[in-house]
């Protein structure tokens, strides 16, 4: 996550508040002095720094804490409270008309900040909330924006709406909402060309679809990873064409972030959506709260349960709980269960949300990508019946899984070894089983790189 640096330096400073019995008034302005100097690497705006240390000295320099039996405690949670409002206190959802009235938003942004792809992610996120969208291409000058959007509309099953290069964006803008109402669309999303840099002619075409086109929101995509540039763009693009809200991408890469931080204070508009992936399914929406929490190192657990619930099948759930119960589980229920968890994001994403796990588990101690795919190619490898009934497996069907494998036999007897004591501890732990089961007990199967220990899921 983009904030992890932020965070780790944030709680150790708050590790040494809470180790004080009693906080002075230069205790607090020393910790919130190191508070400023994180929050300005993590790239956040100064100014924004500035006023917010000052309002955090301001709570925090006071009878109430200083007093409290835990004023460290206290400190972090104006800090928090602060980090929240600083961000927009609540989360901001897209303002869609009801039943079949068509709703357009427009798409802008520079070019690489993942304008085509979001709008993808959006249109995805509304046909499943019941919506039906339609995507339309309105980037002339790139003929891959064009094919791209095809492609991603395509694997979100939303239509696409082109007319080629040779037609203006208004006109084609246009001709799309037309389009939606004889087709009852009822969001028509724009994507609209980039640059590399903010110039007139951009800002003069998105001012004419605007003139010509009643554009309900205007949503502009930024790139985490440029840093203060993406606060400064957002700010041009709102005083030339005006803005309803923002979404940040690629703040799940290794980038400082504070873009995220900085661009609701600057630019008072909010952030609506976060990109935490490539996948057309790593959209979030930002809730100030949550983002708070996790920078803090708090977790964030209703997020965790959200992607959990759009991504695991309920049913399937209760079937694996009931194997789980019995310890009648193959490595097909695996294999389908590990599916299911990758769909939720990377392993460092999800330990991320969980309230004490961040920077519990070390590098060392996560399965990289090489280690996940070795275990899946051995368990492929395998016949159907072999899967089915792992009891089978003598030294011959092993050595010839690991040669399918492209492994050494050493690697398929310690995933064999792991899964027989994940099935011996499920099966001691079935009286003790009640809901917790559903969250499966197959993840000791991976170990951590090189093969050593056990990853829980």
């Amino acid at each position: 996550m983009a904030f992890e640096s932020l965070s780790e330096k944030l709680q150790n400073i708050f590790k040494n508040l809470r180790g004080k019995g009693r906080l002075s008034e230069a205790d607090v302005k020393a910790a919130l002095k190191e508070v400023k100097m994180a929050l300005l690497e993590a790239d956040v705006n100064f100014r924004v720094v500035k006023q917010f240390t000052k309002d955090v000295e301001a709570r925090a320099i006071g009878a109430d804490v200083m007093n409290s039996l835990t004023p460290g405690q206290m400190v972090i949670k104006i800090v928090n409270e602060e980090l929240v409002r600083m961000m927009g206190e609540e989360n901001t959802e897209l303002a869609l008309k009801p039943g079949n009235e068509i709703t357009v938003l427009m798409m802008a942004g520079l070019q690489g900040a993942g304008k085509t792809t979001t709008a993808a992610k959006i249109a995805g996120k509304l046909k499943a909330q019941g919506r039906t969208p339609l995507l339309v291409a309105c980037d002339v000058y790139r003929p891959a924006a064009v094919k791209q959007l095809e492609v991603n509309g395509e694997k979100q099953g939303v239509p696409v709406f082109s007319m080629g290069t040779s037609k203006s964006p208004v006109d084609i803008a246009k001709a799309a909402i037309e389009s939606a109402a004889k087709n009852r669309n009822n969001v028509v999303i724009l994507d609209t060309a980039g640059r590399l840099h903010i110039d007139e002619q951009m800002m003069e075409e998105l001012i004419a679809i605007k003139e010509n086109v009643a554009v309900d929101q205007t949503v502009l995509v930024v790139d985490a990873m440029t840093g203060q540039d993406a606060v400064n763009v957002a700010k041009s693009f709102d005083e030339k064409v005006g803005l309803d809200g923002i979404i940040v991408t690629k703040l799940d890469g290794d980038t400082r972030g504070g873009a995220a931080l900085s661009i609701r204070a600057v630019t008072g508009k909010p952030i609506l959506f976060v990109g935490m992936g490539e996948k057309l399914s790593d959209l979030e929406a930002f809730h100030p709260d949550r983002m708070a929490s996790r920078i803090l190192g708090m977790g964030d657990v209703l997020t965790l349960i959200e992607k959990a619930q759009n991504s695991i099948d309920e049913d399937k759930a209760k079937a694996m709980e009931q194997k789980l119960r019995k310890a009648e589980f193959d490595f097909n229920d695996f294999l389908e269960q590990f599916d299911q968890i990758k769909q939720m994001g990377s392993m460092s994403d999800i330990l991320n949300m969980i309230p004490g796990m961040q920077g519990k588990i070390s590098e060392a101690d996560m399965p990289d990508e090489k280690s996940v795919a070795r275990t899946v190619a051995i368990i492929k490898s395998m016949t159907e019946e072999e899967r089915r009934r792992p009891d089978i497996l003598n030294p011959s069907r092993k050595n010839r899984i690991a040669r399918g494998a492209g492994v050494s036999i050493a690697e398929v007897n310690r995933l064999v070894k792991q899964f027989d004591q994940t099935r011996k501890m499920m099966k001691q732990m079935s009286g003790m089983m009640g809901k917790k089961g559903r969250r499966g007990g197959l993840g000791g199967l991976f170990g951590g790189k090189g093969g050593k220990g056990g990853f829980p899921f």
